[in-house]
């Protein structure tokens, strides 16, 4: 949009006790334009950060000034923009790719048939209250798969690198439009949080059912139909559907459907991808350590971290780090422990975890086949059921306090964690492969130096943290984004191995769905 005269960027900076409301912001916008009442102008957040490097502690919004005509609201119904053609597509999958696919292709006047092997979100809550109650898992309705995928209970974050990908407002606002809270629009980091997303979810389905699309739960794909290298619809556990135009979005867990596509000899390969376990502290402890403080405060939110360094020659960072989160079970089959961490939208949970994870490269899972596609998925397969062995085979994770691990002892007790199940004191060193647990260590050694305190026995480790991307990529054309050899088949989003986390998967979904035209 071209900018008019009037309009303006502003930089403020506020206290941490000012940033609570708008009013000192307000009165600082008025103060930086020399006007009297802030009803003089309109103005548009475009930008609030954190910046706890020096005292004291600020925030830093970047602001926008223009007419009530340029600002624009938050409210904004989803609306077709083209009409609607005989022209169909199927997408497999409901978690964030194929959702914004499917919302995409409506918006194109394409039709979706949309398939979820896992239930819709309410029923799929009682299959996640019977992981802790019974310590089952149901595999075709977990927190992997079932309505929204592995996003809806995950965390929420909303922040990625895949800036070149596509309008990443225009996901956060669909997302608002849908409950999530207006601030995620203009967030440094923006968040949801794992109590709200089920509801967002539902309501983006029923955004879907609205406009024309259908949504079908407990159909399983079994088989791609194809004819002359076109795919012609796909086999599922209710029965045949048919279509020139199959995304799909299926996640980077759905480890059968990488085995269908190897028994039907399509082209698919191994792909590096990381590999570790979840690190714990007392959230007190990481805000004492960020904000350099004895207690936060009220106005400060709980402290977060992004720590990366070499060890050994390979990348170990921490991943998906969770303030006031817990740390919970990710697993889709009964006999291995997988853990993954989310967050509430308060942040308020007592403790602060993160992925703590290493490179995983081709020569790692060598010995299950060079040119075997699914070699890394294998590997990936045989950690976790050491995790599940070492953690007792009832569900409980593998677990040692941090410098315990670093200095190879077994930890005599485990304090008190956020993972529900119960741990298993353990030497990480028998979960693990050996150039994994060294890497850690020297990493953990290393970033103790750096964060006073983020070695000693406060912190605890518990395993496996494993899927944190795909093991599998199936390939695309990089123009086309179909499969380089079946026309009309678009590999989209975690589980193809192009995207890694909620707004990445949006992204990759609404490119898939541009691409089917």
């Amino acid at each position: 949009m071209e900018k008019s005269l009037d309009e303006k960027l502003l930089e403020i900076t506020l206290l941490p006790e000012q940033a609570d409301g708008v009013e000192y912001l307000e009165k600082e916008i008025c103060k930086k334009l020399k006007i009297n009442s802030i009803n003089e102008i309109c103005y548009r957040i475009e930008r609030k950060s954190l910046d706890a490097r020096k005292k004291p502690i600020v925030f830093t919004y970047r602001v926008w000034i223009g007419s009530k005509q340029q600002i624009t609201s938050n409210e904004k119904p989803f609306k077709p923009l083209l009409k609607k053609q005989s022209k169909t597509a199927i997408v497999v999958g409901f978690g964030s790719a194929g959702m914004f696919a499917a919302l995409q292709l409506i918006a194109q006047g394409i039709t979706p048939l949309v398939i979820e092997r896992g239930k819709k979100v309410r029923e799929r809550r009682r299959d996640l209250a019977a992981i802790f109650k019974e310590r089952t898992i149901n595999e075709e309705s977990n927190y992997c798969f079932g309505e929204g995928g592995a996003g809806t209970f995950s965390d929420g974050k909303l922040y990625t690198r895949s800036k070149k990908r596509g309008d990443i407002q225009e996901i956060l606002q669909t997302l608002v439009n849908h409950g999530a809270k207006p601030e995620i629009l203009y967030e440094a980091h923006p968040h949801i949080g794992t109590n709200k997303l089920p509801q967002i979810v539902e309501n983006i389905r029923k955004t879907i059912e609205n406009n024309g699309g259908q949504v079908l739960f407990e159909t399983k794909l079994i088989k791609l139909e194809i004819e002359k290298n076109q795919v012609k619809g796909i086999h599922t556990n209710k029965g045949f559907f048919a279509s020139d135009h199959v995304i799909l979005a299926t996640g980077h867990s759905a480890r059968d459907i990488f085995e269908m596509l190897y028994a039907q000899k399509i082209a698919i390969e191994s792909k590096p991808f990381a590999l570790g376990v979840r690190i714990e502290h007392p959230q007190n402890q990481i805000d004492g350590i960020q904000y350099k403080c004895e207690t936060r405060g009220m106005y400060l939110p709980p402290s977060s971290y992004s720590l990366v360094t070499q060890a050994q020659g390979r990348g170990v960072f921490s991943f998906c780090m969770c303030p006031g989160g817990i740390i919970a079970p990710a697993m889709t089959a009964q006999q291995e422990v997988v853990v993954n961490g989310w967050s509430p939208s308060k942040r308020n949970g007592k403790f602060a975890n993160s992925g703590f994870v290493t490179e995983i490269r081709p020569e790692d899972w060598a010995k299950f086949g060079s040119e075997n596609p699914l070699a890394a998925m294998h590997f990936q397969q045989e950690i976790e059921r050491h995790a599940y062995r070492f953690g007792g085979e009832n569900l409980k994770a593998p677990a040692q306090r941090v410098a315990d691990f670093v200095n190879g002892i077994v930890s005599k007790d485990i304090q008190e964690n956020s993972y529900q199940l119960g741990v298993q004191s353990t030497d990480l060193r028998e979960v693990l492969p050996t150039f994994v647990h060294q890497r850690l260590r020297e990493a953990i050694i290393h970033f103790g130096k750096r964060m006073k305190g983020f070695n000693s026995n406060a912190g605890v480790l518990v395993g496996v943290e494993s899927r944190t991307s795909s093991p599998v990529r199936i390939p695309r054309n990089r123009e086309t984004l179909q499969h380089p050899d079946i026309k009309g088949f678009y590999p989209c989003g975690e589980g193809a191995g192009y995207a890694g986390g909620i707004m990445s998967a949006a992204l990759d979904g609404v490119a898939c769905a541009r691409a089917v035209g």
